[in-house]
Order: C-alpha cells, then structure tokens, then sequence
C-alpha cells in the first residue's frame, strides 16, 4: 500500500525546491508556510505559500506544497489552479496529476481525462485502472470499461475491489443480474461485505424483485433491530412491499468518488496515532472522494476523522457541519462535532450541540451517553446524572459492554457526595464486567478514602494493578493503600513509579509527600508538597490542606483533623 502514498507535508517541503530564502520577499513567508504545513495547519500553509508565489510563481516546490495546503483546507479549486501552474512551468507530479484528473472528472469531461492517463497523468497506482474503467463508462464505452474491471481484477491483491466496482458499473447501467452475480459470490468468489457494499446488494436485489432475500441479507450482516438508520429504513420499506431505487451510485462521477473514498478508508485504518504520513494520504484521497460527489456523507466523516487526527479542529468541525442533517451519518458527525468542539476549548458550545442532538434523536443511547460524559468532563455533575439516567432507560437488558455507563454515573454521583448512589453504580458495573481495572481502582480508592471495606478495597486495587502495572492512577492507588495499611517503605517505590507515570499530577505527588514525611524523607515531603501545589490540585479545599502540611506537617494536620497518627512499627525494611 505504501506505493500509494504522497510524501507527507512535511517531508514533501524538504525537497526539490529553489532555495527561495535568498529571494527578495519570499523567505518569510515560506518559512511560515513550511512551519505550518508541518503542523498540518493547512489554512495558514496555503495563505503562506500564496504570497511566497507572488515573489516565486514558478518555484516548482511551493507550487506543489501549495496544491497540498489547499486540498488539505479544502480549497479544490484553488488547488487545481496551482497545480495547472507546475503543469505550465513542464513539471510531473503526482498531486498535480490527481488534482487534474479530478477536475475533469468533475466536469464529466471522461474523454479528456482519458487522455490525460493515456500521456501518463496517474492518480495513484491501484487508482488509475479503476479510474479509466468509469471514465469510460461516463465516455460511453461500456464494454471497454468492462474489460479495464476485469484488467484490475486480474491482480489477486486487488480482485475483490475491482469486482465490487464492476458490480456498482453494472448496477449503474441496470444490469442488476450481472451484480448480482458478483457480489453474491456466484462470478468470482465471495466479496467481502461491507456497510456500502450490503447497502448495494440489497438495492439490487430489490430491483430484480427479491425483496426476501435483500431483508435477509441485512438481518444477516447487521441484524433485524439495526440502529443504522438508512439500512433500517430500507429494511422496513422493503417488508412492505417497495421496490428500492438502485441509488449508491448514480453516475461515473459517483464511481470515482467510490474509488478515492475506497482508497482512504483503506489508508486511514493503516495509520497509526503517531503516523502523520497516512492521515495526510488518506485526507488527500478523501478530500477527492467529497470533491467529486459533495453529498457523499461517509467521504465527508473520513476528512473530518483525518483532520481531527492531525489536531485541526476547526476544518474538521467546519466538515461535520456540512453533512446533511437527514443522512444516516448525522448522528455521529454531530458526536464527531462535538469532541472537536471540545478540543477546541470550547466546552459550552460541545454541551449545547449534545444537547440539540438529544432533543432531535432522544432514542440513541449513545447520544445520552456522550451528552453526559461531556457534562460530567466539565463536572456539571447534576446534569450529567440525568443524561445518564436517560441512556440507563434507554437499555432493556443491561450487558458486558454497558458497565460504562453505570461506572460514569457512578463518578458523578461521587463527586456529588451521593454515595450509596455512586456504591450501587460502581457494583453493577462490576456485575456487568467483573474485571474493569477503572472501576475496580475507583471503587476500591474510594473504600480507602472512606476508611471502609479495607481488605476489599485493597484486594480491588491489587487486581486493577496486575491488569494494568502501567497505569498511573491505579499505580498511586495501590502505593496509597500500602500507606493507609502503614506499610510505608512499601508504599514509597510504588508512589515513586505513580510519579514516574503522572509526573505532573497535583494528587500523585501530594500522596508521595505523604509517604516520604512517612518514611522520615520530611525534606524531600516538603518538596513534594511544593510540586502539588504548583500543578494546581483541583479544590481550594485540598491546596488549603497541602499549605498547612507544609505550614506544620503532616503529624500535626492529622491531629487537627482527629485523624490516627502514622503507625511507627509498619514498616517493612
């Protein structure tokens, strides 16, 4: 697959351009184009490398930077614009060949863009023979374009994928039989199904008036009671009786937007959290798949996805916004907003798009779901017990995979100081997966606290650390039980590791300057104090307390608070 790649902004810029720093003008603002198209700031690249043309125009490597900065923003056609300028200084390259192809592909004009890949324009490797198969469908040429599918489908690799777009050519020109035979499997094999392709097959299957076996083929995949709001539609008006329009695709220009979206689904499943080459690629051929068919939901998810994943979430909120409120993705591009809101610190404006959601779609458990934990991110504690308690309703049967809902209203009532409330929550979600490490820790961190149900509590956390021996929190409980059970010098390497884990967080090294005061380390305590207080912890009520340690340690605030004093014979060294 990595011979479909473009080279990543950032190291696309590294290379092949005119050493524009000498250049009267042109060093500032292509140094700050370059800085923001590494951080894959594309607004800012592109505005950046528009002026630096004016000093260059023909500077090969900006106008090729360039055309990436505008299709990552979003800006096709003045990315077509650039890219018909390193067309017209005699340079090859490969954005420049795709942004052309597209645009006469979304003009339909299927001739020319023949063309141009009979010169030796590509768009891509595993692009250019599906592209000139539904270029020449648009062209007329039905059988020629036949033959390019069967061309495709003659590399094992990618058999199924060309098979899969001969069936929707077929499909598109009312050969439903001839579909039918590929994706059924009865032509070449099976082809593996997806949410697309199913939604495909039972159109067409629909068409030739086998309305039983197109239910059958959603009940098999997604299930009779599917919460997919489209297959769910179809799938009702198809028991009464409607013969469904084949509507997937509706034209060669739908095909090709079929093809680019194919292709950075692909690329954005390959990519890692920390790749910052696949989710460029994967924009790029997404950001093609909306160019060419603007109402194509799912390409428009894939764009706001990738975007969110390169941090810019003021293009991806911008994207989710523009799908159309009555499609099936509606609901999660209103999620997807959401989330990006609120990574743009922007948490009222979060809430209220939830909110608005739930009030439009108040049947989805996953809509109150993320409605309360966006309250409870923000410890509108209250409301969040009540956006919960309507998904709670929501779920006739409570199973494994729902303990997160009883766990997350069980922390709001906990930080509500609604105990036995938050206790029942926190024991069904056990009963509903007995081995989360988060609601053990929690559970168990809260009986230490409370000073109650000890050796249960430190039996939780002993589990939820053997599950994760790496996470912070669970960590800093396990070295605090040790230190309520007066086992300091336990205690001290396993705080030691907690603060590895969460250096800067105010609670971790609060609890380690306990222990160090424990184990005679009074200085170093001291210190530890110090640092909590500079990470801000999260009460004036627990500063005040870190204060008066450092005032009069720990020995006298325990006194003040009527609190035991530290054991002195639990030592283990």
């Amino acid at each position: 697959m990595s011979s479909l790649r473009f080279l990543p902004l950032s190291i696309a810029l590294s290379f092949g351009l005119a050493a524009p720093v000498g250049a009267d003008g042109l060093a500032g603002p292509y140094l700050a184009g370059r800085v923001a198209s590494i951080e894959t700031d594309y607004a800012a690249a592109a505005d950046y490398f528009a002026q630096a043309l004016y000093s260059d125009p023909k500077n090969v490597g900006i106008l090729e930077s360039a055309v990436l900065a505008h299709i990552g923003a979003g800006n096709f056609d003045k990315a077509i614009t650039v890219a018909r300028g390193l067309e017209g200084a005699g340079v090859r390259s490969s954005i420049a060949d795709l942004t052309v192809l597209a645009s006469l592909a979304q003009q339909e004009q299927y001739k020319a863009a023949l063309a141009e890949l009979d010169k030796g324009r590509s768009a891509g490797v595993l692009v250019d023979g599906l592209f000139r198969a539904w270029a020449q469908l648009g062209d007329g040429q039905m059988s020629d374009a036949t033959a390019s599918f069967d061309k495709v489908a003659e590399q094992k690799a990618l058999a199924p994928f060309a098979l899969y777009h001969k069936a929707l050519a077929l499909a598109s020109v009312g050969d439903f039989e001839g579909a039918d035979k590929i994706l059924s499997g009865e032509a070449a094999g099976p082809i593996r199904a997806t949410r697309r392709s199913v939604i495909a097959h039972t159109q067409i299957l629909s068409q030739l008036e086998r309305n039983p076996a197109a239910v059958e083929l959603i009940d098999k995949t997604f299930g009779a009671d599917t919460d997919d709001k489209l297959l769910a539609a179809m799938r009702a008006d198809l028991v009464a009786g409607k013969t469904l329009p084949f509507s997937l695709i509706a034209s060669p220009k739908d095909g090709l937007a079929e093809v680019f979206y194919a292709v950075a689904a692909v690329l954005a499943a390959d990519s890692a959290p920390n790749d910052k080459g696949a989710p460029i690629d994967a924009l790029l051929f997404a950001r093609t798949a909306a160019y060419l068919r603007p109402d194509f939901s799912e390409a428009n998810l894939l764009v706001a996805g990738s975007l969110e994943q390169q941090g810019q979430h003021d293009l991806a909120i911008a994207t989710y916004a523009l799908i159309d409120p009555a499609s099936a993705e509606h609901i999660t591009a209103e999620l997807g907003r959401a989330d990006a809101l609120a990574a743009e610190n922007k948490p009222d404006a979060a809430i209220e798009a939830l909110q608005q959601l739930a009030k439009n779609e108040p049947g989805h458990v996953d809509v109150w779901a993320a409605l309360g934990d966006m309250q409870r991110r923000n410890q509108h504690f209250v409301d969040a017990i009540g956006s919960y308690d309507k998904a709670v309703e929501l779920v006739k049967m409570p199973g494994k995979d729902h303990w997160v809902l009883f766990y997350a209203r069980g922390i709001s009532h906990e930080r509500q100081k609604e105990w036995p409330e938050a206790e029942a929550d926190f024991r069904k979600a056990l009963s509903l997966s007995p081995d989360q490490p988060q609601v053990l820790n929690y559970l168990g961190y809260s009986y230490l606290e409370k000073k109650m149900n000890l050796d249960e509590a430190m039996a939780m956390i002993e589990r939820a650390s053997k599950a994760r021996p790496d996470d912070g929190a669970i960590t800093d409980s396990l070295g605090w039980a040790l230190y309520q059970q007066g086992h300091y010098d336990k205690a001290a390497p396993v705080m030691e590791k907690a603060i590895q884990l969460m250096p800067v967080d105010p609670v971790v090294n609060d609890h380690l300057g306990d222990v160090y005061w424990a184990v005679g380390r009074k200085r170093e305590a001291e210190f530890q104090w110090k640092r909590a207080l500079s990470f801000k912890p999260d009460t004036e009520e627990e500063a005040a307390r870190i204060r008066r340690k450092l005032e009069v340690g720990l020995d006298e605030v325990l006194k003040e608070e009527g609190e035991a004093p530290l054991a002195v014979s639990n030592n283990d060294g």
